[in-house]
């Protein structure tokens, strides 16, 4: 638990964000262009990677699609606040998703998992997560696409192997708790307001394909023995919340040993999908590119454009 000297640094860590805000979004927009994903490093041929914003991202390979976390429907903070349930968004979802084969959810925060349920019923696909997922198909009326996953075992859809590794969410409320922690709880569809999103059992997720390991961690924190996917390829890491968890860069990095760092779950996701970039309260992209050098400066830090993909089908 956050000592009383930790919840008040993070306390001014907020308020010299708030002050200084200007320059920190003009820093984080400079770093983004810096830390770019080289235009000179190929994945394997047909393999393509596309993030999504937030913690989301598409993979695609010999004709199948995979998703993690897709959320983009993006309601404004005014509906986040509200008391009644908001649909996803269907012309967003048309616009960006021609086809998913499966879908694969770290938590069931509503920027993780708010789209999970229109994305299966459109396209017939089965979606992977906890037992909170499984309520919210439930109650979004698709029970029988609902997967509910058991650590380490390995699925596999298409070209597709993953599996679920334990993992806990960060204590964005100063370090003190959870925020929408515990389970997903609704009865009834009209009762899920963003805030009843629930975050459930949280996982880390490792993807294998074409030679490939990718693990996602859509939320800052970890349970440091329940890692065992060591030497992964592409560590798609969400970091957000991480000053919350004390050393997260350190002993994230010395457990997966990645090849490279692909930074996500930066951008303000109250945004509409295709709006100018943002960023997250007090994120700092800037600093996470030193934090991870300061652990390994033989690890690079990458960032993607949301909705521009990597690689190339063939």
């Amino acid at each position: 638990m956050a000592g009383p000297r930790n919840v008040l640094a993070h306390a001014a860590s907020l308020v010299g964000y708030g002050v200084r805000r200007g320059a920190r979004v003009a820093s984080d927009h400079a770093a983004m262009g810096q830390l770019a994903w080289p235009a000179a490093h190929a994945l394997p041929p047909g393999l393509r990677l596309t993030w999504l914003g937030t913690a989301g991202y598409r993979l695609d390979y010999q004709g199948t699609s995979l998703w993690i976390d897709p959320y983009l429907t993006r309601l404004p903070y005014r509906q986040f606040l509200g008391r009644r349930m908001v649909p996803p968004d269907p012309a967003a979802l048309a616009r960006v998703v021609d086809r998913a084969d499966v879908v694969l959810v770290g938590h069931t925060h509503f920027d993780h998992a708010l789209d999970a349920p229109a994305i299966a019923a459109a396209h017939g696909c089965p979606v992977f997560g906890s037992r909170s997922l499984v309520q919210l198909m439930t109650l979004s009326g698709h029970p029988e696409l609902a997967r509910e996953v058991e650590p380490y075992r390995r699925y596999q859809v298409g070209p597709f192997t993953f599996h679920f590794v334990p993992s806990v969410h960060s204590k964005l409320v100063l370090g003190l708790a959870i925020s929408m922690g515990g389970e997903l709880t609704c009865e009834h569809l009209d009762a899920l307001t963003p805030r009843a999103y629930r975050c459930g059992q949280v996982w880390g997720i490792q993807v294998e394909v074409a030679g490939v390991r990718f693990y996602h961690q859509g939320s800052a924190d970890l349970i440091d023995d329940a890692i065992t996917d060591r030497g992964v390829d592409y560590f798609l890491c969400g970091i957000a919340g991480r000053r919350y968890t004390a050393r997260f860069v350190e002993r994230v990095l010395g457990r997966l040993d990645p090849a490279v760092v692909v930074a996500s779950h930066f951008d303000d996701f109250f945004r509409p999908w295709g709006a100018p970039m943002g960023f997250s309260l007090n994120v700092n992209l800037t600093a996470f590119a030193d934090e991870v050098a300061a652990v390994s400066r033989a690890t690079p830090v990458w960032t993607l454009t949301p909705g521009q993909p990597v690689g190339a089908i063939e």
